[in-house]
């Protein structure tokens, strides 16, 4: 019996030094930083979930077109921000705001364009271009400030999109 009992805490030992390991490194996150992980996991989370709908409830072709392209955008800046979580023991996937998913799922069409455009598209990036300047200036994790200024172009560049995509819609 008292093998038995030895040998389970034998196999025990390696895991609970695993656990502890793993809390380090999550406690080696600022709070700033992890803020920054969890904002921008949302946004992210957000903006593929609302382009998902995007590519259902639209009838639009350029509409359409931007949804795909923040699918992919944000799917591989995702799969980045994911590599730096896994590092610091964050594993829990960022969910997508229920307010802003909530507000679009009823919406078809034009009526849905326009809160896509407005809600998503442009205020979901002027939102990100924020968090992820704040970050690349002030972050402590050097792998996640790194991360924020690499992606801090694409972002950019997306609210570029999104204003000149609400501009084309706001004229026709």
């Amino acid at each position: 019996m008292r093998k038995t009992s030895l040998k389970h805490a034998e196999h025990a030992w390696p895991q609970t030094l695993a656990a502890s390991a793993t809390a380090a490194q999550a406690q080696k996150l600022s709070t700033g930083d992890q803020q920054f992980m969890q904002d921008a996991g949302t946004a992210g989370a957000t903006e593929i979930a609302a382009s998902k709908l995007a590519l259902k409830s639209s009838s639009d072709k350029q509409v359409k077109e931007f949804a795909q392209r923040m699918i992919a955008d944000h799917t591989r800046l995702a799969r980045n921000l994911d590599v730096i979580a896994k590092r610091h023991g964050i594993t829990a996937p960022p969910s997508a705001d229920s307010s802003v998913i909530g507000s679009l799922q009823n919406l078809k069409g034009a009526e849905f364009d326009k809160a896509y455009i407005q809600e998503v598209a442009v205020g979901g990036h002027q939102k990100a271009v924020e968090l992820f300047r704040k970050e690349s200036e002030q972050g402590n994790d050097v792998a996640l400030k790194a991360a924020a200024t690499k992606a801090l172009p694409v972002i950019g560049h997306h609210l570029s999109m999104a204003q000149q995509l609400a501009r084309t819609k706001a004229s026709s």
